[in-house]
């Protein structure tokens, strides 16, 4: 008698879990969904907006309270009560709070970046405007406006009335990225990267409102950036001047900025290859049973494949152990060695994605790598949440990102492998 082995037994065993499609896997997300979820609950600040949580979800007051986390908890807290988590709306409720009050800039408009509490008792209300913040705010009331949380009906209007006001340039069909408090005067410094979140805001503010008009913005941005990464040998310039000229050499002398690091940032060209298809079968079409794109469709998919390639390429295990690196040199060397939790996060999200459009198995088997890599490196099994950031050996490192700051990418990256591609996370999830 032969016996014969129909079953896979990575899918009978441990690796199961990391195998997108599994049930094991599903559970292992939902585990780590239900962690997330306990481990901010903590998050909400008397008046309104969100704190800074330190490696075991407690409020760590040095670092404020800052607009982009008040919106990632609040699109975070907004999706989970859609869900049915407990207390999440409430947690949703005091994140729009703080949004419609002391985060915002009754004077002169918009939001500020972050409140932080100064020696001598005075609040400082920092010195710029930013995009990148006033994105998170469109896309945490169009999440919050879902959930039916109060006063996000009202968030919503005035966040996309500020943001076309001040930071959409049409006649480029691009953002600006800062201007000062006062709002009159806009930083010659142009950024990918608020770009890439005001397309996320666009496609959520589609999906939720109707308005197709916020999916053709998206379109724009998004051939702009095919356009630089294919220039790029798929590597996608971060800075530009006034007049969107790559600035390649821009931080040369501050390698492991924060927000504007110089070269090449792997995880971004992962997150946009996400985002890039999500657009495109939103836009023009696909069939899931067969994983045929609309014709139209296809070089925008195609484009996102290679910006995954190419990331994953030169980022992942680029010296010698497990991770991405965070940034690269325009020939593909690692600059900062330093893995980031989101873009593990990422990873998941994108890998799932073009699974699921394309049906090819590459990108199954990232998914169980960067699956992999959570459980054994970023998971703090103990305290809860995920480890912002570690060295290159892999132990935790806090210069950049100390603490755990919010939930947004970790989160996501719980949810969006099993809802439709073409739809942002909160309508997905409302929708289901």
């Amino acid at each position: 008698m032969t016996l014969t082995i129909t079953r896979d037994p990575a899918t009978m065993c441990g690796e199961g879990r990391y195998m997108l499609g599994t049930p094991a896997n599903r559970l292992f997300q939902e585990d780590q969904c239900l962690g997330l979820l306990r481990f901010g609950r903590g998050v909400s600040t008397p008046g309104g907006g969100a704190g800074w949580l330190d490696d075991h979800g407690r409020i760590d007051p040095s670092h404020g309270v800052h607009t982009w986390i008040t919106c990632r908890m609040a699109h975070v807290y907004s999706i989970a009560a859609m869900l049915g988590y407990p207390g999440a709306e409430q947690i949703a409720a005091n994140m729009v709070e703080g949004l419609l009050g002391r985060l915002h800039d009754d004077e002169h408009g918009g939001w500020y970046p972050a409140l932080t509490l100064q020696p001598d008792g005075s609040i400082d209300h920092g010195t710029v405007k930013e995009c990148y913040a006033h994105a998170f705010v469109m896309l945490a009331a169009s999440s919050a406006w879902l959930a039916g949380i109060p006063g996000s009906r009202q968030l919503l209007e005035e966040a996309v009335d500020t943001y076309d006001r001040y930071f959409w340039d049409e006649a480029e069909g691009m953002a600006v990225d800062t201007r000062d408090t006062s709002m009159r005067t806009i930083d010659p410094y142009r950024g990918i990267n608020a770009n890439m979140h005001s397309v996320e805001a666009f496609l959520a503010l589609a999906d939720a409102t109707g308005d197709e008009g916020f999916r053709t913005r998206a379109g724009r941005v998004i051939s702009r950036v095919i356009g630089w990464a294919r220039a790029n040998n798929w590597r996608i310039p971060e800075h530009y001047d006034q007049d969107w000229n790559p600035r390649l050499e821009y931080n040369a002398d501050k390698k492991d900025d924060q927000f504007k690091p110089y070269g090449a940032t792997p995880g971004h060209g992962i997150e946009w290859s996400r985002l890039i298809t999500q657009w495109a079968i939103s836009t023009y079409g696909w069939d899931p049973a067969s994983h045929m794109v609309d014709s139209q469709a296809r070089p925008f998919v195609d484009a996102a494949q290679n910006l995954f390639a190419r990331a994953v390429a030169d980022g992942w295990q680029a010296d010698g152990e497990p991770g991405l690196v965070y940034t690269t040199d325009w020939q593909g060397r690692p600059v900062v060695h330093d893995r980031m939790h989101w873009t593990i996060a990422e990873g998941i999200d994108a890998s799932a994605t073009l699974y699921t459009v394309t049906g090819r198995d590459f990108y199954r088997s990232w998914y169980a790598t960067f699956e992999r890599f959570v459980d054994g490196h970023l998971a703090d099994h103990e305290a809860g949440s995920w480890w912002h950031q570690l060295d290159r050996h892999n132990h935790v490192l806090r210069t950049v990102w100390p603490g755990k700051s919010d939930l947004y990418h970790a989160f996501q990256s719980t949810i969006i492998p099993f809802n439709d591609p073409a739809l942002s996370i909160a309508s997905a999830v409302a929708r289901a």
